[in-house]
């Protein structure tokens, strides 16, 4: 399978076939395909259920990319611009609880299959999924896009796949990211195909739009972060150990913490814009965690407003108990919007 390489151009940074509308700011916007077309998305989806599912079952959690070391401070972050925000939206099967946080599969440049966490969004196509960036780019030996990347939502335990498998079309994040691997800017949005689940004779067959079937955050921009700022509900599947050795979660079931958001001072990564929130959460495998603001336990429903890029141990006690996510702001508005515009289509 050929990786997609990035190769430098005005506005794009960019490889692409398929080139997003032009917005303001177009030249943030960087936009890969993720496959050049359904026979690849089928292959991809055909990976993962190979041999009943056994590269699913021994995938391991991705590993953060960089060491975060810091603290949490009580500084006020203003907003560059104008508060943009999208509602969520509910399933449209009635009764039917949203289940928008998943894992995010693919396979880096190691050649190794590996997960992050990620969520569906809403827009107008239901077809968008965030996660951090550098769990659709692997950094390492390319820049390039990962391979066979496909978005599971549910329990996503052991193989399963009870809401359908999504294979990933495109991807939009920001050119700092791709071009200079900006902590700042690690985050992704990914639009999928409508999902697909294996019939008993082993074929595909249409599951419906991501979307439709479990429902999509909203999403918000330009928030102002101080000691005031609402706490947020941080979902993900974490699975790594602490410092210390303890392991206390086991990447089979969703996790759920609360905590206040606030600004960040950091001695690594070298960063200026992210953001971080008071979360036991280890950092391998709730890479990719949605923040959501204003949670609605009833509903399930919230405001996303930061992605998991990284963990740290703020007070040395060989315990993680702070999530670090990119600041959402102007330019990120732009990057969404983009993606937002996207259709995808059916595999089958």
């Amino acid at each position: 399978m050929r990786r997609k390489l990035l190769a430098c151009g005005l506005a794009l940074g960019l490889l692409t076939a398929i080139a997003p509308t032009a917005p303001a700011h177009a030249a943030d916007v960087v936009s890969a395909p993720l496959v050049w077309g359904v026979p690849e998305a089928r292959q991809a989806v055909a990976y993962w259920l190979a041999d009943g599912g056994a590269n699913l079952k021994n995938a391991t959690a991705f590993i953060p990319p960089y060491d975060v070391q810091g603290e949490r401070t009580s500084g006020t972050i203003v907003p560059p611009g104008k508060p943009f925000q999208v509602g969520p939206v509910a399933p449209l099967a009635e009764g039917e609880p949203p289940r928008t946080t998943g894992k995010v599969f693919f396979v880096g440049g190691d050649h190794e299959p590996h997960w992050c966490s990620g969520v569906a969004l809403q827009n107008a196509y239901r077809n968008l999924v965030a996660t951090a960036a550098h769990c659709v780019y692997d950094m390492v030996s390319g820049p390039a896009t990962n391979y066979h990347w496909v978005f599971i939502p549910g329990p996503a335990t052991d193989g399963t796949h009870p809401y359908g498998i999504y294979a990933g079309k495109q991807v939009f994040t920001h050119y700092d990211f791709t071009q200079y691997r900006d902590p700042d800017r690690d985050v992704a949005f990914v639009s999928v195909f409508s999902g697909v689940v294996p019939s008993a004779d082993g074929t595909l067959t249409t599951n419906g739009r991501l979307g439709d079937i479990v429902g999509g955050q909203g999403v918000t921009f330009n928030k102002t972060i101080d000691e005031t700022t609402t706490p947020v509900d941080v979902f993900g599947y974490p699975v790594g150990p602490h410092p210390d050795g303890t392991r206390p979660y086991t990447g089979q079931s969703l996790e759920r913490s609360t905590g206040q958001v606030s600004t960040t001072h950091l001695t690594s990564p070298s960063a200026d814009q992210l953001v971080g929130v008071e979360s036991p959460f280890t950092g391998e495998g709730s890479l990719g965690s949605p923040w959501l603001q204003g949670y609605e336990d009833e509903r399930g429903l919230g405001y996303l407003n930061g992605i998991t890029a990284g963990v740290s141990d703020t007070d040395g006690n060989g315990r993680y108990d702070t999530g670090i996510s990119p600041y959402f702001d102007s330019p990120l508005v732009t990057i969404y919007r983009t993606a937002a515009a996207n259709w995808t289509g059916r595999l089958t």
